[in-house]
C-alpha cells in the first residue's frame, strides 16, 4: 500500500503519523497494512496543495492507493478577512488534490467540520442532513465536500467537531495554560457540540481507509456539551485552581458566526464500520491523564 498524507504537521496529521509508527491508539491496534505501507506525510512547504500542476505532477509521480488529507486553514476568524486564502486551501486544495487522485485511480479521504450546518435545531445532524453554514470558513469547507464528490469517485468525506490532541494547539492546551496563568476564566456557554480526541479520529480514520464503504461520515465524541461544560471538565481533571464562568457568544465579539448547535450523530459508523469513539467524558479523562504522564 502506497499512502500519501497531507497537512501532516498539524494536530490530525501528526497523531495519525504517531499512531501508525505505534501500531496502535488508545481504542486499539490498527491494522498491520500501515506497518508495511509505504507512506509520504507532506505540508505546504513540500507540497502546494492550491497548485493544481503541482499536486498532479506530485500524485502522479508517487501512485499511491489512496490520499488522506487532513490540510486545512482553520482559522475561522481569519477565514472572514482572508477569504481568497480560506477559498484556495479548503476549496481548491481539496479540489486539486480529488483531481489528482481520480487520475492516479487512489482513493481519497477528506476531513471536513460541523462547521458546514447553520447550528440551528436540537437534534444532532445527521450525514443526511442539508449544511447551510454560517461561516466563510464552512462555506470554503462545504465547496471542497463538493468538488471531492464532483472529482473523485472513490472518496470518504470524515466531519468531524472540536478537535484536540497530543499536538500542536487547541482548546484543551490552551484552557489549562490560561487556567495557571490567570485562576479565572469566561467560557461561551451558547455553543454546543462533541469534543473530539483526535485518537480517536485518527483510529477510525485509518479503519474507513481500508473499505470501500464511500461516502460522507460524520466522526466525533459521543455526547454533548457546551464549551463552558468542557472548560470547567477540562480544569476539573486538570486540578487546576481556577473559576469558569459563563459567558455568550456576543460578549466575545468574533468576527465569525459560530453554529450554536453542531451536534453530529455517527450513523454512518454505526451502519458500516462500526462506531467505537468514545464518550467525550471518557476520552478527555484519559487525555488529561495521558499528558500527566508525558509531563512527568
Amino acid at each position: 500500500m502506497k499512502l500519501l498524507i497531507t497537512g501532516s504537521n498539524g494536530q490530525l496529521g501528526t497523531q495519525i503519523k504517531r499512531m501508525i509508527e505505534n501500531g496502535k491508539s488508545e481504542i486499539g491496534k490498527i491494522d498491520e497494512v500501515y506497518s508495511k505501507a509505504e507512506i509520504k506525510y507532506v505540508d505546504y512547504d513540500e507540497l502546494d496543495i492550491t497548485n493544481l500542476n503541482e499536486v498532479i505532477t506530485y500524485v502522479s509521480s508517487f501512485k499511491p492507493d489512496a490520499i488522506i488529507n487532513c490540510a486545512a486553514y482553520t482559522n475561522v476568524d481569519k477565514c472572514e478577512s482572508d477569504s481568497d486564502t480560506a477559498f484556495k486551501v479548503n476549496s481548491l486544495g481539496s479540489r486539486n488534490l480529488a483531481i489528482a487522485a481520480e487520475k492516479a485511480h487512489a482513493k481519497i479521504l477528506h476531513v471536513s467540520t460541523d462547521y458546514v450546518f447553520n447550528g440551528q435545531g436540537n437534534l444532532p445532524f445527521k450525514e443526511y442532513d442539508l449544511p447551510s453554514p454560517v461561516s466563510v470558513y464552512g462555506k470554503t469547507k462545504l465547496l471542497g465536500e463538493q468538488y471531492i464528490k464532483e472529482n473523485c469517485s472513490r472518496y470518504f468525506i470524515v466531519r468531524t467537531a472540536w478537535l484536540y490532541g497530543y499536538y500542536g494547539k487547541n482548546f484543551v492546551y490552551t484552557i489549562m495554560k490560561v487556567g495557571k496563568e490567570k485562576g479565572h476564566l469566561d467560557v461561551v456557554n451558547d455553543q454546543r457540540g462533541n469534543p473530539t480526541n483526535a485518537e480517536d479520529l485518527a483510529h477510525h480514520i485509518l479503519k474507513i481507509l481500508l473499505t470501500e464503504e464511500y461516502g460522507i461520515y460524520h466522526c466525533t465524541g459521543t455526547g454533548e456539551c457546551s464549551w463552558y461544560d468542557f472548560a470547567r471538565e477540562i480544569i476539573r481533571l486538570s486540578k487546576i485552581n481556577c473559576t469558569v464562568s459563563p459567558i455568550t457568544s456576543n460578549d466575545l465579539g468574533r468576527a465569525a458566526k459560530r453554529p450554536a448547535f453542531s451536534s453530529l450523530d455517527n450513523m454512518m459508523l454505526r451502519a458500516t464500520v462500526g462506531d467505537e469513539m468514545r464518550s467525550w467524558q471518557e476520552a478527555i479523562k484519559e487525555f488529561i491523564e495521558s499528558y500527566k504522564d508525558l509531563r512527568n
